[in-house]
């Protein structure tokens, strides 16, 4: 375990006036009124969705023993690639790799129908990948969406980050590549294993905090780099210089009433500060090293601990309370997912390896296990208290009572086949009623609610 510890702590904290949030509140409730937007669920801007947690606001759509129709609404190629969709404001936004060129492609979410696309030169693997290349290929890290700007923030394997403005179709405001301007190296072997050298090229979903952009860049400039979101200049470095982690994405936190940070990096669970004057400091360096450079779940948090997951090497869970002096190990598990983040939800943690695993928030022992997800599952927690599990190779699974305290795995519907003979591991997005999945070959299909179907 490793600690620092920081003084004089400023949280630096600015924002908007109360009278200005409350007029602001107001109008965009008038605006929502007049255009018929206001719902229950939430629009998916962010990898995870909402809230970054994959627990949405969203109901399952599960009706008198019906659950989704299992005829798609639409359909859509849209590129090879294990990056996922967003969906903000009826529109759908989506990467995916074809023909040597990265292609960012914006659909009508109801629809399918195609809005714009821009494309640009680019490998179908990072410039440094090494290994295990017959199960990715495109780009991997979810795009980021903006609402104060409408921007959206592109991140290819080859580290090319470029800026794209939504509001005007495929106009582009800046791009880099990071390889390029960090001098990024081949992450190196983690050693612990005989030809373990993995290198996935970027992954890691942007983050968007104030006028930040943040990305895991993993430098030696720095493993984190914050840049102006709207002119792609550096705001600051931070002090933790480790190689680059291959989760899906960062995740805020707040320690001690400090805005945070957290990343499973190649070597540790890392965790800075983003407030004024301490931004990108070290709170704590978890060490979480594993074979194959295989930290690739993004972190789960719940108040001031953080779930931290891995199969090869520690086929285990972890959970970690954080302070501003470090990281304490509370419990570890031996229950581990392959591709799919935990989900935290109440007293309750989520997973798929294989059978869907309930954890004890607590504790981290098992409540239940069930089912059969193969080994590349996800979860979403809906509001009705019900999970759907995204998993195999394109199966669609409903799952009951998680807010129930139910001792037992309770299945109670599943579409099977949606894809046939490639990985799901593009993370689902629920929306409006509308259940958006993805495989990494780059075949999207959109699900609806509204028509109800016997399973």
């Amino acid at each position: 375990m490793m600690k620092r510890t920081w003084s004089s702590v400023h949280t630096g904290a600015t924002g908007p006036s109360t009278e200005a949030v409350r007029g602001g509140a107001k109008a965009l409730l008038l605006v929502l009124l007049i255009t018929g937007r206001m719902r229950a669920g939430d629009d998916w801007p962010h990898w995870r969705g909402p809230q970054r947690s994959d627990v949405v606001r969203e109901n399952s759509g599960w009706k008198d023993g019906h659950w989704v129709d299992p005829k798609p609404l639409w359909e859509a190629q849209v590129g090879e690639g294990s990056t996922s969709p967003l969906v903000v404001g009826g529109r759908l936004y989506v990467m995916g790799w074809d023909g040597g060129e990265d292609h960012v492609r914006c659909l009508e979410a109801g629809t399918g129908k195609p809005l714009w696309s821009v494309s640009y030169k680019c490998p179908q693997y990072g410039r440094h990948a090494t290994g295990d290349k017959d199960a990715y290929s495109g780009p991997t890290s979810t795009p980021e969406y903006d609402a104060d700007t409408g921007y959206l923030y592109a991140l290819s394997c080859d580290g090319d980050l470029n800026c794209w403005d939504t509001a005007a179709g495929r106009r582009k405001i800046w791009g880099m590549n990071l390889y390029d301007r960090f001098h990024v190296e081949q992450r190196p072997a983690s050693k612990l294993e005989a030809d373990d050298l993995r290198d996935y090229g970027y992954t890691t979903s942007p983050y968007v905090q104030g006028d930040w952009v943040i990305v895991e860049v993993g430098s030696r400039e720095g493993n984190i780099v914050a840049l102006d979101k709207r002119t792609g200049e550096l705001r600051w470095a931070s002090e933790y210089r480790g190689p680059a982690g291959q989760t899906g994405g960062l995740t805020p936190t707040t320690v001690e009433g400090v805005p945070c940070l957290a990343v499973l990096t190649l070597r540790d669970l890392l965790v800075l500060r983003l407030d004024g004057g301490h931004e990108g400091r070290t709170v704590a360096a978890y060490p979480w090293v594993s074979a194959w450079a295989d930290n690739v779940l993004t972190p789960a948090v719940d108040g001031d601990c953080i779930l931290i997951c891995s199969w090869h090497t520690h086929r285990s869970i972890c959970k970690v309370k954080i302070t501003l002096q470090g990281a304490t190990r509370l419990w570890e598990q031996p229950y581990a997912s392959f591709i799919g983040s935990p989900v935290i939800d109440g007293n309750r943690v989520y997973m798929t390896c294989d059978r869907l695993l309930c954890l004890g928030w607590e504790t981290g022992k098992l409540v239940w296990a069930g089912g059969s997800f193969g080994y590349g599952g996800t979860c979403l927690v809906t509001a009705d208290g019900k999970l759907i599990i995204w998993s195999n190779l394109g199966s669609m699974t409903l799952v009951a009572g998680v807010r129930e305290s139910l001792g037992e795995y309770r299945q109670l519907a599943q579409v099977k086949h949606v894809f046939d003979g490639t990985e799901v591991w593009p993370h689902p997005a629920l929306v409006d009623g509308r259940l958006y999945v993805k495989d990494r070959k780059g075949n999207l299909k959109c699900f609806s609610q509204d028509k109800q179907s016997p399973e």
